[in-house]
């Protein structure tokens, strides 16, 4: 069985398999879905948003669920539907609804997956061990998109845009097999119902991590959802520069974000969770500005833009989630995961569509001011986070579960 480091090492690498069609949609979305089925931006960036609002639906259950059950046996059924689902989007979506329904059954199998599987890591850690153990987990999230962004392009472009899910897909069974080499852990009984939010709401300091969390998950999707569709705008607009192509950049952008938000914890653990995030959250706002204000200007400017929002962005990550682990009641802390989850990835689910109305809007992803009203709508969601942190009253240091 697994315990300890190799089931920290274990999880991570479960995760980046479960990963692997994280961003299918968007990484092939450009050049093979939106012309084969005629997609307008928004119609794409609802596509996208498939994925999170499923996830946003299944999550409270799921999550909530792993107070009262094991949540190995949740992580994993979840990453088992996750492969499953993504196979029946390689085999049959034919249109933008199929796709869009095919990609919520994923995102919503997905809710199995990520949450539980974080709840049933520090079930199995000691409290001396949790801080950076769910850095190293929640941060080789990025790792896994960032592999995605890679197969996804790769294989799209070798074999077609079905082979990119098909073989992706395949990926979350490797986290089926690390659930199945976990032991058996009860959870705390509890006291309240299932869906019974009241006691995680009255938790201010838990509640300003979530919000905040919020804030971080709807610019971080925005800009997963949108990065490949702004790099090819930029190549497009600068065809006598030898510039990376689209694949690498989002690439780089993904992979940037695991060292990120390690580093991004190491910050918080040195000078207080709410002063660090606020920290980031701010940088992460002002670089979104800048890219939309430069958009027509230097690519090799946008390029170097690119690469510090690919650090600003998920640098807060891992620390809002230990400080929401940190700050919820034992008896209450898969309510606390779910309420985490559902507001982050609901939020999410509305950025991948707000960033494509921004750029319909504005005349299209073509046009240098639509993206200065996309990358706006980004600073404007990470900029309430600080907002949230200080309204919620969180601590600035970084105290012990109660």
């Amino acid at each position: 069985m697994l315990h300890g480091k190799p089931l920290v090492a274990a999880m991570c690498v479960g995760q980046v398999g479960n990963l692997l069609p994280h961003v299918v949609v968007p990484a092939v979305m450009v050049q093979h879905l939106m012309p084969l089925w005629g997609m307008s931006n928004a119609q794409a960036g609802l596509l996208a948003a498939a994925y999170a609002a499923g996830y946003m639906c299944a999550v409270p259950v799921l999550s909530a669920l792993t107070d009262r059950l094991d949540a190995r046996l949740i992580l994993g059924w979840g990453s088992f539907l996750s492969a499953m689902c993504t196979l029946g989007f390689a085999a049959l979506a034919d249109d933008w609804l199929s796709g869009m329904m095919f990609w919520a059954l994923a995102g919503a199998s997905f809710a199995g997956a990520y949450m539980p599987g974080l709840r049933a890591l520090t079930d199995r850690l000691g409290d001396a061990d949790a801080s950076r153990s769910i850095t190293l987990y929640t941060s080789s999230y990025s790792l896994g998109v960032g592999f995605s962004f890679l197969v996804s392009q790769l294989v799209a472009d070798a074999w077609g845009w079905r082979w990119s899910f098909a073989l992706t897909g395949l990926g979350p069974l490797v986290m089926v097999a690390v659930a199945w080499r976990m032991r058996p852990q009860a959870p705390v009984p509890v006291k309240s119902k299932l869906l019974d939010f009241r006691p995680v709401l009255r938790n201010r300091p838990a509640m300003a991590y979530i919000l905040s969390y919020g804030a971080h998950c709807f610019e971080l999707y925005g800009f997963r959802t949108w990065v490949v569709a702004f790099w090819t705008f930029v190549v497009a607009r600068h065809q006598g520069l030898a510039l990376p192509e689209p694949m690498l950049v989002s690439f780089l952008a993904s992979l940037l974000a695991m060292p990120a938000s390690i580093l991004g914890n190491e910050m918080s653990l040195r000078y207080g969770r709410q002063r660090a995030v606020t920290w980031i959250q701010v940088a992460s706002a002002l670089t979104a500005l800048g890219l939309g204000l430069f958009a027509g200007g230097s690519a090799w400017l946008l390029l170097v833009l690119i690469l510090i929002y690919s650090v600003t962005v998920p640098a807060d990550s891992g620390s809002l989630t230990a400080g929401m682990m940190a700050q919820a009641q034992a008896e209450y802390k898969g309510l606390t995961l779910a309420l985490h989850s559902t507001v982050g990835f609901g939020l999410s689910a509305l950025s991948g569509w707000l960033v494509g109305l921004a750029l319909d809007a504005q005349g299209g992803s073509q046009a240098p001011e639509a993206w200065l009203a996309a990358f706006g709508v980004l600073a404007v969601g990470v900029g309430l986070g600080p907002l949230a942190l200080r309204l919620s009253k969180a601590p600035s240091g970084t105290s012990a579960p109660h």
